[in-house]
């Protein structure tokens, strides 16, 4: 890799999407569907997961497999590539684990006297 090619940049380009951490986490237990990704995901709209989808299996970090059945099946599964992401995602969950705190309930507000 060339000296002024940042390979962190270089691997946030393929990996930094919103969504993508998720999905990636989401496909490390195995191949899941277009819909339980979504549902997995919770907020996601359509467009932007058929976008990222495609985009990572462009960048050959997933497969698309479609199968010839009535309905239509289609799932989507890690390449070995994307199978080794695994350990950085790995990282980021003990990193979020010790170092991020879960948000706090907002206090309930009192009317105030009159």
């Amino acid at each position: 890799m060339s000296e002024d090619v940042c390979p962190v940049e270089t691997a946030l380009r393929v990996i930094g999407g919103k969504w993508t951490l998720l999905i990636l986490r989401d496909l490390m237990t195995g191949p899941k569907r277009f819909g339980e990704l979504r549902k997995s995901l919770g907020g996601v709209s359509p467009k932007t997961l058929s976008l990222r989808l495609r985009e990572l299996e462009q960048d050959g970090i997933l497969t698309r497999t479609v199968y010839p059945e009535v309905p239509l099946r289609v799932e989507y599964a890690l390449t070995d590539a994307g199978a080794t992401l695994s350990d950085v995602i790995d990282v980021l969950r003990q990193w979020g684990s010790h170092w991020v705190k879960p948000p706090q309930p907002m206090p309930t507000m009192r009317p105030i006297p009159k």
